[in-house]
């Protein structure tokens, strides 16, 4: 088939899934046309299968701002019709699904009919979706999908708590491919550039936004190195960074803790760490975890949103309510002060990752499109 992926180009969990549902998509002979602002941070792959094309906003000085869902609209008619497109997927409710909604309209009117499937992840609903401002529009959008997908349970029944939906919302989870884990493993894990052999390594990936309560991962370390020699690993960047530099100053951790900045080998970082931290205030999947334990890392996280689906409590690693440090403490010294249970909590945490693989997660997409065929 010919898909249009729709999504923000970031480093954020939207746009991580949208590009490598693309590239996988196209791995299994679909023709994929990303259409966006600029090119995603993870697309790498341009050729036969996998197609850029570039959303401007011309200026104009009537607009104090610039009106992208306008252009993405327009885009969107132009590519369906160059391209022969049959099915839109957009990720993320604002703008995209709007946009969609419009291009369909215009298409429409040509006679060309273009279903669109709105896949929505977190922030634009719990966040952004629910302001008074954009709820009306962002229902509607909803609404006027062809399909809806959510990568949740728990997203799901916030979707459906906040709006007014009258649509079917499938969940399909968020995926990790594990191939990609796996050959991380394989290779040499420069781990000695980092910590001591005697040093245990903990690690956090994130956009340094507040939702993702960065300072508690710094007071979370705080105290595991209190009783455990250690290195804390911060990869990423954002609003919140600074404040977090500061912070290790304060507490004496500048030469503990290592600030890496954004990277597109997390899966080299985390191949050599022994526990990863994830306090976030809400995650409606929990991306960053799953990449963790695809890595066979055990996970320290929060218990909001959708995390308990994917980090299982006693299994994988373990839960804490939001904010509470000395708890998320304490059980991350739980894991790293024993080898034998570090292990243990590094094998099931690989394996509860393996049942998000990315073969299983694509093949409910394709099912989703190939039902619009006529």
């Amino acid at each position: 088939m010919k898909i249009g992926i729709v999504c923000y180009p970031t480093y954020g969990g939207s746009g991580v899934v949208a590009t490598e549902l693309g590239i996988a998509l196209s791995r299994k002979g679909h023709e994929i046309h990303f259409i966006t602002y600029k090119q995603p941070v993870r697309l790498d792959l341009i050729g036969s299968h996998v197609h850029f094309h570039e959303v401007s906003v011309p200026k104009y000085p009537l607009f104090h701002y610039q009106p992208y869902e306008l252009a993405l609209s327009s885009k969107l008619v132009d590519m369906v019709k160059l391209h022969k497109i049959e099915v839109l997927h957009v990720h993320y409710a604002i703008p995209h699904a709007y946009a969609a909604y419009m291009a369909k309209q215009m298409l429409a009117s040509e006679g060309i009919d273009i279903p669109f499937v709105t896949t929505l992840h977190g922030t634009d609903i719990t966040l952004v979706g629910s302001h008074p401002f954009y709820k009306p529009a962002v229902t509607f959008s909803i609404n006027a999908s062809d399909a809806v997908t959510s990568v949740s349970q728990s997203l799901k029944e916030d979707t459906l708590r906040l709006f007014d939906i009258s649509k079917k919302i499938d969940v399909i989870p968020n995926f990790i491919d594990i191939n990609k884990y796996e050959e991380a493993k394989q290779e040499e894990c420069q781990r000695h550039l980092l910590a001591n052999a005697s040093e245990r390594i903990i690690t956090h990936v994130s956009n340094f936004r507040k939702v993702k309560r960065v300072d508690d991962v710094v007071k979370v370390f705080y105290k595991i190195q209190q009783q455990l020699p250690g290195k804390l690993i911060m990869v990423g960047d954002g609003p919140e960074r600074e404040a977090t530099e500061q912070l290790a100053i304060d507490l004496g951790l500048e030469e503990k803790v290592i600030f890496l900045g954004k990277s597109n080998e997390v899966n080299k970082i985390l191949c050599f760490s022994d526990l990863f931290l994830l306090p976030s205030e809400t995650e409606s999947f929990g991306l960053a975890a799953l990449e963790a334990m695809a890595s066979g890392v055990p996970v320290i996280s929060s218990n909001t949103g959708g995390i308990p689906e994917v980090n299982i409590e006693g299994v994988s690693g373990y839960l804490a309510n939001v904010g509470d440090v000395s708890t998320m403490a304490k059980k991350a010294i739980e894991i790293l002060e024993n080898d034998t249970v570090l292990n243990e909590f590094k094998t099931n945490a690989k394996k509860v990752a393996d049942k998000f693989d990315i073969d299983a997660i694509v093949n409910k997409y394709e099912q989703l499109y190939q039902s619009f065929k006529k």
